[in-house]
Formats: structure tokens, C-alpha cells, sequence
């Protein structure tokens, strides 16, 4: 048992056990031992925070309001600067690199590992709120401690990826539910192409949804790397997975080849696909639109989690999201107790029910908010970021993962296969050298 499983098996018995001592049905609260902290910004503070553009309203309108708040609270000036995901990336690095830029930045996965140098200690931060709300999930800490000692930043929590389908075509192609296998779900996708209501998967470079061809190679036993960081993704378990990403493909829209990550949404509410992967944002865009024929469509989405390969456990990937204080700010005091003041209760509760259940906690005691509970719909992405893998498993995080991520390789290797641009094997051997690039012996 890898590190990282074997911390997520321990921190989900001693879930186990605390929610049995307490009863059925109990969840986390904040610690009575957690003293409120507070940071005194410096006079003259202001901050400037980049994050990625939203992809439900809701989020956006929360955050906003709450960014309110703290200004009314501390008289702190901030300004929010709104990116795609795909350009967040490269905007954090040459703001990293150069030393100047935003004092916050709202990035994916684990950024934080390209630059840690650069970045501001927030030890002492985060142990206080996981302290006092629950303790975070162990993908956090493998994400943003990953020497186990300082974190690189706050976890935000993580869009979750799911299965999103119709229903009605779903069972007008045979199945009375979601497949729960990888050879049911290939033969469900194919049923749903001789129906004429496909289904589509990114293959472009979408920094969240073609992480669905990470799950894949998972799904078969395989991986970038091995627990040692030694690069083993030219593998018969590799092949196995590209071989049946090819026969997938066959079942696809044409054009996912291109799409980033806006392009699903648009083909599954336009009645183009049946079914994708995705995070909330279809039902909630769906469910939340004045179009009358969008609303009714919001009744036939349904969730469900990614099927189970030949390996025989999930393999959940997730678009995990961090929060980093750059080190040049003139306003670390200020830029800390703007993190502290967005992920209390307070605020951060009306965060998550405003996004509609888009981004999954990174703390348990916001398991038990009323997002999860309010639509049954919105439950599946409850434990998005307590069941995920990093992208880097099965080895450490740091600068090469985050290198062979930001790179596409996995997703690039997928559609080379799935596309018949390369064998399975010959696409291999391309990830095998480029991620031998990064994981430098």
C-alpha cells in the first residue's frame, strides 16, 4: 500500500470512528479548543487576488460577497481578477518567476510545486483551520505539504468529475442504471452511438475534464510513475487502457480532439451528447436557466461516479484547486487574513451553497453542509476531494509532477491512441521520454 492510500485508509477509519463514538449520522463541528486566530493587516493594505473564472454564477456571486465583507470588516482594499483555468497557469509562473503580480493566486492541482520557493509559509494558518474544522483530507496534504512539514499553500477544495448523463437515453440504449464497470460502460457508450445520442470526452487540453484520461490509465493498473518517482507509463497496463481508450473513441462526437473545458458543456446542452464527464455545472446551468427546454432537461441529468476498471478499486480523479500567497506581497498579514476570513464558517458555508455543490470541501466539518443535502444530485460530489488521487500517484508530488501535469502528456498520449495518430504502444514510448524529462534520475 502506497503512502498516499495508506494515509487516506487510516484517515477514513479514524472518520469511522469518530462519527461512531458521536452517532449515527454525526458530523464534524468546529473544535471548542480552536481559538479563533486573527492577522492584523498592515496600514495601507490592498490585494489583488487571480482566480479562475467561474463556471456557475453562483460561485462568483458568493465569492464576490464575501470578498465584500472582508474589505467592510478590515477596510482592506482587494480587487478580483478573473482567468480561464488555462491561463491562470501560465500568468501564476511568470508572476512567480518576475516577483510581481497578484499577492493571491487561485490555481489547479499542484502549481504550488513549480515555485515553492516563491510562495508564502502558511503553516500556521492552515494547522489552525484544521484544527478547528475537522482536519483536512490527506489529497490536501499531498498536494500542498508535500515535504510533510510546511504547507505551500490553503487548499480551496476541488471541482469533482463524475459521469453526467440523461437518464431517459440512457435507458432508451438498455441500461436501467450506470454502468459499473469499465466493459459495461464501453458497451453503454456504444449502445448510446447507435441510438444517434453519443457521448463526447475531452481530448484537448482541458485543464479540468480531459483529466477523465487520467482516471483511464488508472482504471488498468497503470501510471506515470511508481512509488519510487521512477517513470514506468511505457507498461502492458498502459497499453491495455490505450486499447481501450481507442475502442471508446470510436463512440465519440466527432471533434473532442479540440475541446477544452467549456466544449462539453456546450455539446451536452445543445442535445449533442448524452453523456460526459463533468462537475456540476451542466445541472446547474440546466436547472438555473430562464429557458424553459433547459429546465426540463435539468430533470433527466443525472450523476454518477466513474466506473471501476480491472484494477478493482476506484480511481477518482479530480480538479483539485490551491490558494498561494505569492512571497513578494507587501501584505503577507493582510493576504493571510484574507485566506482565514474566506474559509470560516462564515463565509465559506455560503460560498459552497452558492457554487451549488461545483466545488467539494477540503476540510471535513463542510461535510455536512446543506448543499449536499438540499438536491440529491448535488450529493455525489460530496466527497470529491476526500476520494481523489493526485495526479502525480502513485509517486511524491513536487516539481516534476506538476511539470508532467501542466504538460498534458497523459491526456496528449490518450488522444493519440484513441485517435489511431499512434499505436498504443508507440504513444507510450512518446509519455514514456517527455515524462523522463521532468523525472530526471
Amino acid at each position: 500500500m502506497n503512502a498516499f492510500n495508506r494515509r487516506r485508509f487510516l484517515e477514513g477509519s479514524a472518520g469511522v470512528a469518530a462519527t461512531a463514538a458521536l452517532g449515527a449520522g454525526a458530523v464534524w463541528t468546529p473544535s471548542a479548543q480552536a481559538q479563533t486566530m486573527a492577522y492584523k493587516p498592515e496600514k495601507g493594505a490592498k490585494l489583488r487576488v487571480l482566480r479562475w473564472s467561474r463556471f456557475v454564477q453562483g460561485d462568483i456571486d458568493a465569492y464576490m460577497a464575501n470578498v465584500k465583507k472582508f474589505t467592510e470588516a478590515t477596510g482592506v482594499e482587494v480587487r478580483v481578477d478573473n482567468e480561464g483555468w488555462e491561463d491562470v497557469r501560465p500568468k501564476a509562473a511568470v508572476a512567480a518567476n518576475t516577483g510581481a503580480g497578484p499577492d493571491i493566486i487561485l490555481s489547479t492541482n499542484d502549481d504550488a510545486n513549480l515555485y515553492p520557493e516563491k510562495l508564502l509559509d502558511v503553516t500556521d494558518l492552515a494547522e489552525y483551520l484544521g484544527k478547528k474544522y475537522g482536519g483536512w483530507y490527506p489529497s490536501c496534504e499531498a498536494y500542498l505539504k508535500p515535504d510533510g512539514k510546511k504547507w505551500l499553500g490553503l487548499p480551496l477544495g476541488a471541482a469533482g468529475s463524475l459521469m453526467v448523463y440523461r437518464k431517459s437515453q440512457l435507458e432508451a440504449a438498455g441500461f436501467s442504471s450506470f454502468p459499473r464497470d469499465t466493459a459495461s460502460f464501453l458497451k453503454l457508450c456504444q449502445a448510446l452511438k447507435e441510438k444517434g445520442t453519443p457521448c463526447g470526452f475531452a481530448l484537448g487540453n482541458a485543464t479540468g475534464d480531459s483529466g477523465w484520461t487520467h482516471w483511464l490509465i488508472w482504471a488498468f493498473g497503470a501510471s506515470i510513475v511508481d512509488k519510487n518517482n521512477k517513470v514506468i507509463i511505457d507498461s502492458p497496463e498502459t497499453i491495455k487502457a490505450l486499447e481501450f481508450a481507442k475502442e471508446l473513441y470510436a463512440t465519440f462526437i466527432p471533434g473532442t480532439l479540440s475541446w477544452l473545458d467549456p466544449n462539453n458543456n456546450k455539446a451536452f446542452l445543445d442535445g449533442q451528447i448524452s453523456l460526459t464527464n463533468n462537475g456540476i455545472s451542466i445541472y446547474y446551468a440546466a436547472k438555473n436557466s430562464p429557458d424553459p427546454k433547459l429546465k426540463e432537461m435539468s430533470q433527466d441529468i443525472y450523476h454518477s461516479a466513474f466506473p471501476i476498471g480491472p484494477v478493482g478499486v476506484p480511481t477518482e480523479y479530480h480538479l483539485f484547486f490551491n490558494q498561494m500567497v505569492m512571497k513578494y506581497t507587501k501584505y503577507p498579514l493582510a493576504a493571510k487574513e484574507f485566506l482565514r476570513f474566506m474559509m470560516e464558517k462564515e463565509q465559506f458555508e455560503p460560498w459552497l451553497v452558492g457554487g451549488g455543490g461545483y466545488v467539494a470541501q477540503p476540510l471535513r466539518y463542510y461535510e455536512g453542509s446543506a448543499v449536499w443535502s438540499s438536491d440529491p444530485k448535488n450529493a455525489p460530489y460530496r466527497d470529491s476531494v476526500k476520494n481523489l488521487r493526485p495526479a502525480g500517484y502513485a509517486g511524491k508530488l513536487g516539481y516534476a509532477s506538476a511539470g508532467a501535469l501542466g504538460d498534458f502528456i497523459v491526456t496528449n498520449m490518450g488522444a493519440e491512441a484513441a485517435s489511431g495518430s499512434k499505436t498504443p504502444k508507440e504513444a507510450a514510448e512518446r509519455a514514456q521520454k517527455r515524462a523522463e524529462r521532468y523525472y530526471k534520475v
